[in-house]
C-alpha cells in the first residue's frame, strides 16, 4: 500500500490541540500514523512551533511540545526547492512549497479561500473533506 503524502495548514494543527473530539484532531492522528506520511518543512515546523505558543490560544505547554514531538518523530521534513508566489496570503505559500517538494497527495486546511483548489497533483482540502476520504466511517 502506498503512504497516502500530506501537509497540514497551521490552522488544522490549533484546532487539534483545542478541539480534542474535533476533525482536526482525527486529521493530525492520520496524519501521524502509517500508511500515511506528514510532511514538513522548516518554515512549517517554525510556524507552527510560533503559533502554537500565542498566549491567547491557551495551549498547555505540555501538550504544545508534545504535539511539536510527535510531527518531529513522524513527520518527514522536506527542503523546497523553489519559492511559491501562488496563495492569497503570502504565508501560506510555504504549505504549498512543501507540498510541491514532497509531492503531497492532499494539503489539509481550513482556509481554502487562500488556496488553488489544486497545486499540481496535490489536492486541497477541508479536514471535513480529508476524514470522508481516508476514514468516511467516521465522518456522519
Amino acid at each position: 500500500m502506498l503512504p497516502l503524502r500530506l501537509v497540514i495548514d497551521t490552522n488544522v494543527l490549533v484546532s487539534a490541540a483545542i478541539k480534542p473530539a474535533g476533525l482536526q484532531r482525527t486529521v493530525f492522528l492520520i496524519a501521524i500514523s502509517k500508511p500515511a506520511r506528514l510532511y514538513v518543512s522548516r518554515p512549517i515546523l517554525f510556524e507552527y512551533s510560533e503559533v502554537l505558543a500565542r498566549p491567547e490560544l491557551r495551549i498547555r505547554r505540555g501538550l504544545r511540545l508534545q504535539l511539536l514531538q510527535l510531527i518531529k518523530n513522524h513527520g518527514h521534513t522536506v527542503s523546497p526547492s523553489r519559492w511559491l508566489e501562488v496563495t492569497t496570503d503570502p504565508a501560506d505559500n510555504i504549505f504549498l512549497e512543501c507540498a510541491d517538494a514532497a509531492r503531497a497527495d492532499y494539503l489539509v486546511t481550513g482556509n481554502q479561500k487562500h488556496f488553488p483548489k489544486f497545486w499540481k497533483n496535490t489536492k486541497v482540502v477541508t479536514p471535513r473533506e480529508f476524514v470522508s476520504l481516508a476514514a468516511p466511517h467516521l465522518v456522519r
